[in-house]
């Protein structure tokens, strides 16, 4: 079973820099799911995507732009989404801010 630590101090996670102004640091899983804290700077993007992973997102601050299949909203601090397994989805950074992104099961990838 591949899992993280217990406890998970953010001063001490590293951060992958994804370019477009957004950097993500993953702050626990195991194999069933992922916990993951990415930062945007204001006009960042996560660019149009999908995975076969149930996603599930708390903005906890900053202003966004989220598209969801055909919908586009504007969410902001204490707002949230679930973007479905192999929906596409992204978001612009319309204000400077952070997002909680959950995924089940855990999203491999990020881990290589």
């Amino acid at each position: 079973m591949k899992q993280s630590h217990k406890f998970l101090y953010s001063a001490f996670l590293p951060w992958t820099d994804l370019g477009n102004g957004v950097r993500r640091q993953i702050m626990g899983y195991n194999d069933d799911i992922m916990l993951v804290k990415v930062e945007f700077k204001e006009g960042g993007t996560g660019a149009l995507h999908q995975h076969p992973h149930t996603q599930s997102t708390f903005v906890a601050s900053g202003i966004f732009e989220l598209t969801i299949g055909k919908e586009t909203r504007i969410i902001k601090p204490g707002d949230g989404f679930l973007a479905p397994p192999n929906v596409a989805h992204g978001v612009v950074c319309i204000e400077k801010g952070t997002l909680i992104d959950t995924f089940s099961p855990i999203r491999e990838d990020f881990l290589t």
